[in-house]
């Protein structure tokens, strides 16, 4: 039986991107004809994946105006039976698209854009804005949606199709290749960070909290991967920074596959986001992918945050301004590694038992088949 054909398209996230690259595309690939568009991706056939060539652009207009015409003419070639897009920019030629091949459309929706509106709106401009409340709107009418998080549902309310939550939990069986026997080293401690990089995501705490550390641990390493909104000219806004410089590494963003082999004898990850917009709503990924990796996690005290690290012991939640609440949870780390290592392990065994990607892959499968069967 042929199998059905689908084309998988994200203008923005990068072709390493873990939920795409390690999650759902390699869920989805034994089961349909799978075609996947991303930037900088190079074109061929891998994993029974037929990948496709990009640009990557990081302004919104530059990919609208030069990405987006590929991904009509792969659209067109490949005459695909079901789109599934990631991006809000692509939401208009996703509706073009499903007008001229008479095919369901299946958006995902990875942040509630309605709860950053002034951010989105000083940074992109309101008539982008109003756009995107237009467009969105016609995808609640038209599309089938998948949420990354319960809490969207407060926003999208009344969406007209089929839809599903899929957490985005790790796949435990990619970071087992990772995890090593938690062994801190106490002289010269060490810390993990994986992500976007802003004051809105807490650097700036990161910053002062680690340089209350160093007057007792100057030893000490933080290895951060990721993009960053400010440049290295840009550290000089944070005052602490000049005193932690040397310990202090930056990789830029790397593929989960490079950067996680620095986990090895960390001692804690970092997790942490300020109240804005609607970080307290939805799930850090990588407070999932530290537990995994049998790492004790230092996150925010939101309540949603509490419910998992509090309710398993794997961490600390703590106010995510407070560079002095950061500083002393991690001097407890460092002194006490037996407790770090159970911190860790019972992080794991949480992954393990409620939070892995194993359970939401089954629901991505069995949404797709409501897609086609309802189609």
């Amino acid at each position: 039986m042929k199998k059905v054909r689908i084309l998988h398209v994200s203008t923005a996230h990068p072709s390493q991107d873990p939920r795409l690259a390690y999650r759902v595309i390699p869920s989805l690939a034994p089961h349909y004809e799978l075609i996947a568009a991303l930037p900088h991706v190079s074109t061929g056939y891998r994993h029974g994946v037929n990948y496709l060539w990009l640009p990557k652009f990081r302004r919104v207009w530059l990919r609208i105006l030069f990405s987006q015409p590929f991904v009509l003419w792969y659209a067109l070639y490949t005459r695909p039976q079901l789109l599934h897009l990631y991006d809000p920019e692509l939401l208009p030629l996703a509706r073009f698209i499903q007008i001229l091949l008479r095919i369901p459309v299946i958006y995902e929706v990875h942040e509630n854009l309605y709860k950053k509106s002034p951010e989105k709106a000083q940074n992109q401009g309101a008539i982008v804005m109003q756009l995107f409340y237009w467009f969105d709107a016609m995808a609640q009418r038209r599309f089938y949606l998948i949420f990354t998080e319960h809490a969207y549902l407060d926003t999208y309310q009344h969406p007209a199709n089929a839809h599903v939550v899929i957490y985005n939990y790790p796949l435990l069986s990619f970071l087992e290749k990772f995890r090593q026997p938690y062994d801190p080293d106490q002289e010269q401690p060490t810390f993990f960070y994986i992500g976007w990089m802003s004051v809105e995501r807490a650097f700036d705490t990161l910053v002062a909290g680690l340089a209350i550390l160093k007057k007792t641990h100057p030893k000490f390493q933080a290895h951060f991967f990721g993009e960053r909104t400010f440049t290295n000219k840009d550290l000089n806004q944070f005052p602490d920074f000049t005193s932690i410089q040397d310990n202090v590494h930056f990789y830029g963003y790397t593929d989960q596959q490079q950067a996680l082999p620095y986990v090895s004898r960390s001692t804690a990850g970092f997790a942490l986001l300020k109240a804005v917009g609607d970080y307290p709503d939805s799930y850090t990924t990588k407070m999932f992918e530290y537990m995994a990796l049998g790492l004790p996690v230092i996150t925010s005290n939101f309540a949603l945050y509490r419910q998992v690290v509090e309710y398993h012991q794997c961490g600390f939640c703590i106010d995510p301004t407070d560079p002095k609440q950061l500083a002393e949870a991690l001097t407890y780390l460092i002194k006490h590694p037996d407790e770090s290592r159970a911190m860790g392990e019972r992080g794991r065994l949480a992954v393990k038992n409620y939070y892995n990607w194993e359970s939401e892959a089954q629901k991505l499968l069995g949404f797709y088949e409501t897609v086609l069967n309802q189609s």
